[in-house]
């Protein structure tokens, strides 16, 4: 049922009429406003209907104040506290006492007070995290995000031979910052660093060394990243073994060098980086080479090449050595000589077949000759006989060609001709003709 108010006094011996309140907070209005008392109530009617709630998170602050207690609550990963009041009861019965930068668990209830509009947390219950939970806690987060594949080898990047600018992310004048500079320095005088100090235990470690690493992953000019911390508790280190932390890494394009406590500590952060090194100095070894070593290998490279080159030089001056020994180099006209041997040789052996074949061809063209003229018609001629020819040219073979009176021409073995036909007697069957 809503509620009324009496209202204020109108003209002299009237009344005013209750006035009617909004049922909502969001139904009041400049004109119909709720009382304070009325929000208060409210507001504490609604807080203690919420229920309880286990956090987790560091004792920042603690003071004892009589029979209550007042502890700030950092949280583990990012930069954000919360007040909290303990009775002493419940304070006492947490066992070991607890002190600043512990690790609690604690069940909160909130509870307003309406008279000063105060909201505060009240623990009902707190315990410290003890030494195991952690261990099993790192367990299961280092097993999960093994299964992520985060820690695989094919993950992980190599490191440049030469940096040409190291990342350091560590404490402001920290042990394992001049410890890292100092090695490095040594090894590689050259080198040049981008640090970057932050805290490296505590709450704000975390969000600290993320911010720094997000700036120098994003720097061109940083080949290499080193996060350095010196040794401590298992709690101390619990910054570098944060999920986010290790997720950051892990997303980082830079190569990452791990460099936390001693060789015993293992954070998370180590199996993740591209890079474990067991301490601060070991993470100097390994991101710069050392100038002396490189220069000793430098002179050994070049003693080497030099006795290759010499090896090589005197077996090709023993090879060449031999092919000039060999006769056909030693004396080269030798060669020469006996191919023009040859050459002369050949040359009257072709000489010799050509006179050879010159004079055969003769012999035949002599015997063709005379076998052409025992047949040619002039030795018939000079054996007496002639040959009668018609003007025309045509040779007379028979009487019958020519008539008395006609003129021929004769030839005979030495000259030639003419004469008139006086007679032209027939050839008979019993005749013969003596030529």
């Amino acid at each position: 049922m809503a509620q009324r108010i009496s209202g204020t006094p109108g003209t002299l011996g009237e009344t005013a009429e209750p006035k009617e309140l909004a049922a909502t907070a969001a139904e009041t209005t400049a004109e119909n406003p709720w009382p304070l008392s009325l929000l208060s109530s409210k507001m504490k009617s609604y807080i203690d209907r919420m229920s309880s709630v286990w956090i987790e998170g560091q004792v920042v602050e603690l003071n004892h104040r009589g029979k209550a207690s007042y502890l700030t609550l950092r949280d583990t990963d990012v930069e954000m506290s919360l007040p909290v009041q303990i009775w002493k009861n419940v304070l006492d019965r947490t066992g070991a006492p607890l002190a600043e930068g512990s690790h609690v668990v604690a069940n909160l209830k909130a509870d307003f007070w309406t008279k000063t509009g105060r909201l505060t947390m009240r623990a009902n219950d707190i315990r410290a995290v003890g030494l195991g939970e952690l261990l099993a806690r790192l367990e299961r987060l280092k097993k999960q995000l093994g299964a992520e594949g985060l820690f695989d080898p094919s993950r992980k990047r190599r490191l440049p031979f030469l940096p040409n600018r190291i990342g350091l992310i560590t404490g402001r004048d920290s042990d394992a910052q001049k410890d890292v500079i100092r090695n490095v320095h040594l090894r590689w005088p050259a080198a040049e660093f981008e640090v970057r100090n932050c805290a490296v235990q505590g709450p704000d470690a975390v969000p600290g060394v993320m911010k720094n690493l997000a700036e120098l992953d994003a720097d061109p000019q940083i080949d290499v990243i080193v996060i350095a911390r010196g040794g401590g508790s298992m709690e101390d280190l619990l910054p570098f073994s944060n999920e986010a932390l290790v997720r950051a890494v892990s997303a980082a394009q830079t190569p990452v060098v791990s460099a936390i406590g001693h060789e015993a500590d293992r954070p998370i952060l180590d199996e993740v980086a591209d890079m474990r090194a067991s301490t601060p100095t070991d993470a100097a070894k390994r991101i710069v080479p050392d100038v002396a070593e490189e220069g000793m290998n430098l002179l050994h490279a070049r003693a080497e090449l030099e006795s290759a080159v010499n090896r090589i030089l005197d077996r090709e001056q023993e090879m060449l050595t031999a092919v000039r020994s060999r006769p056909v180099l030693a004396e080269p006209q030798t060669m020469i000589t006996a191919h023009e041997n040859e050459l002369a040789m050949i040359r009257r052996r072709s000489l010799q077949a050509t006179n050879a074949s010159v004079v055969q061809a003769q012999n035949e063209i002599q015997h063709l000759r005379s076998q052409a003229q025992s047949l040619s018609p002039l030795r018939t001629l000079e054996r007496g006989y002639a040959v009668v020819q018609t003007d025309e040219g045509q040779a007379v073979r028979n009487a019958d060609e020519v008539t008395t009176g006609d003129t021929v021409h004769v030839r005979v073995a030495h000259g030639r001709f003419d004469a008139a036909i006086t007679e032209v007697t027939p050839e008979t069957d019993d005749s013969t003709t003596d030529g």
